[in-house]
């Protein structure tokens, strides 16, 4: 008699198939339940499965994914411009009484490598994006955090800044100064309206041609249209400044804009860059509603596995891939897979091959 070989598992000696797996990590990561709650609907279906025995999944799958996250960070670096932020997540840590506070940070590719990547640090200190940035040349589009100085200094990284933060320090200064930061506010709608009328060009932005044709006319339509509003946006705050009280609300607004204005106007230059950096701050969002239910992270391996987790699931939704139907198959496969075929498993290009799983953004 010979027996067949057992297939190989995610998780040596574990009784856990991918598809337990896949039901505990899309629970967390994609639809924010903690741990605990799995406990709980595991239980009511009379399965007996401990929270720490899950933690312990969650580590050793992102170890066994972490290759496959490492190579989507190699693409993101390929881009032409690449899209960042961060936010804060408490740490449990065993040597002091309290949580401390570490940092995700999200790194978004270009349309040519449509993956979102996550990064854990222990705290926000520059050597965390100069680290993972160390490789990239492009535009970076960003908030005006002072860590990113060094990299734009070595004029291989050119900064983008957020016309959507700028416009939040009016907005909150609006009840104290209403003249002005509604004047201000006026000056930018004309802006993000020039944005609205280069996406009215109906256009296949899924064909390379069509995306190049609308990146040329987003671009012309910024140099006619946003640059002469720019110019006269930049006389008025430079006039009005002066006249205003230099620890103001709408003051500290406009010398935002006004010592960064290359930062702020470089985005007319190209039409592949954004006016804003929301594309980068929505897709740290489930973080933050994820923070409010599981509050913190046991330990920086925790954060590094909730990292890798994180980028898989923003990659699918990037990518319209199933979360559940992506990771199931994936699980089941990566511990055999070829290493030389790792690009087979990630989001996009596994969807080819899969076009059941492909799940269409809601407008």
């Amino acid at each position: 008699m010979a027996l067949a070989p057992v297939p190989a598992r995610p998780i040596a000696k574990s009784f856990a198939g991918p598809g337990l797996l896949s039901t505990i990590l899309v629970g967390k990561y994609s639809d924010h339940l903690p741990l605990y709650r799995h406990e709980s609907i595991l239980s009511r279906n009379g399965v007996q499965l401990s929270r720490s025995t899950m933690s312990r999944w969650v580590l050793e799958t992102a170890e066994l994914l972490q290759p496959l996250t490492d190579l989507m960070k190699s693409r993101v670096l390929q881009s032409s411009v690449v899209h960042t932020d961060d936010t804060t997540i408490p740490v449990q840590d065993q040597r002091l009484s309290r949580t401390r506070t570490g940092r995700f940070w999200v790194y978004c590719g270009d349309a040519a490598h449509p993956y979102s990547v996550y990064d854990f640090t222990p705290n926000r200190e520059r050597a965390g994006p100069q680290a993972f940035l160390k490789h990239f040349r492009g535009y970076l589009q960003a908030d005006a955090y002072a860590g990113y100085e060094e990299l734009y200094r070595s004029g291989r990284i050119h900064q983008v800044l957020c016309w959507a933060h700028a416009r939040r320090k009016f907005y909150d200064a609006r009840t104290v100064q209403p003249e002005a930061a509604h004047r201000a506010l006026l000056f930018i709608q004309q802006l993000y309206a020039i944005e609205r009328e280069a996406g009215e060009l109906k256009l296949d932005l899924s064909q390379p041609a069509d995306c190049e044709r609308w990146w040329q006319h987003r671009r012309q339509l910024r140099q006619d249209k946003a640059l002469p509003i720019l110019e006269t946006f930049c006389d008025w705050l430079t006039e009005t400044a002066r006249s205003l009280l230099p620890k103001s609300p709408v003051a500290v607004a406009m010398q935002y804009l006004l010592s960064r204005w290359s930062g702020f106007t470089r985005y007319c230059a190209e039409g592949i860059l954004s006016i804003d950096n929301n594309l980068a701050e929505r897709t740290l969002r489930p973080c933050a509603i994820g923070r409010k239910n599981y509050l913190f992270v046991g330990s920086d391996r925790g954060g590094q596995a909730a990292a890798v987790h994180y980028s898989l699931m923003a990659s699918c939704k990037a990518n319209e891939v199933e979360p559940f139907a992506y990771l199931r198959d994936v699980l089941a496969r990566i511990t055999d897979h070829a290493a030389d075929r790792l690009e087979e498993l990630l989001p996009d290009q596994w969807l080819k091959h899969h076009p059941e799983a492909h799940r269409p953004r809601r407008r």
